[in-house]
């Protein structure tokens, strides 16, 4: 299906915008193609002839496909979850899951190209009604100062954090972390 950007360039915009999962590495955020997204699934499933015909019903896990029964030939914006433990006995594969949030599709399901504004606005919602997150905009607080006022405060915010981080640093100090220094014992005498 034709996009207006490739996925990877997406995919990638998205990590750099809302990170991965710092255990897994894996995106917390991705667009996927509907067809190509399959999952393993406890279950139990009825398996038929090509013809039709009833074969039998089994309960066992199977590599299944994951969207394409509902959502056919669209892209989807999932996010990466944590399985809850009700849920993994259905899904034994894993303890992570991508789940689906917004099928670019119109309201009558007609096919949509996956877009970074509407992924955005569609994690921006869902993130603000889970209280994580704020729609209000970012707002520079620079904003409106010239460029030689802003690099003075920031010259400054810098020599701040010099200080806090580095600020009990001395010579001796220096010389003792480094193994350099000779260090005499106050219950010392000389004979």
């Amino acid at each position: 299906m034709e996009t207006t950007e490739s996925i990877e360039s997406l995919n990638h915009q998205l990590i750099d915008l809302y990170g991965v999962d710092t255990v897994t590495g894996q995106a917390m955020w991705r667009i996927v193609w509907s067809e190509d997204q399959f999952e393993h699934r406890y279950g139990t499933f009825t398996d038929f002839t090509p013809s039709g015909l009833y074969i039998r019903e089994v309960t066992e896990t199977r590599y299944v496909p994951k969207y394409r029964q509902w959502i056919k030939e669209k892209y989807v914006l999932e996010q990466l979850v944590g399985i809850p433990e009700v849920s993994m006995k259905e899904l034994p594969a894993t303890k992570m899951s991508y789940e689906p949030i917004y099928p670019f599709q119109t309201d009558s399901g007609k096919y949509l190209p996956p877009r970074l504004d509407a992924s955005k606005f569609v994690i921006d919602v869902l993130l603000a009604a889970q209280g994580k997150a704020s729609l209000a905009k970012y707002k520079d607080p620079l904003a409106g100062l010239t460029a030689e006022q802003q690099v003075e405060i920031k010259n400054i915010e810098l020599d701040n954090l010099q200080a806090e981080l580095f600020g009990n640093e001395t010579d001796t100090g220096d010389a003792l972390a480094h193994r350099e220094a000779i260090v005499v014992p106050r219950n010392y005498k000389e004979h």
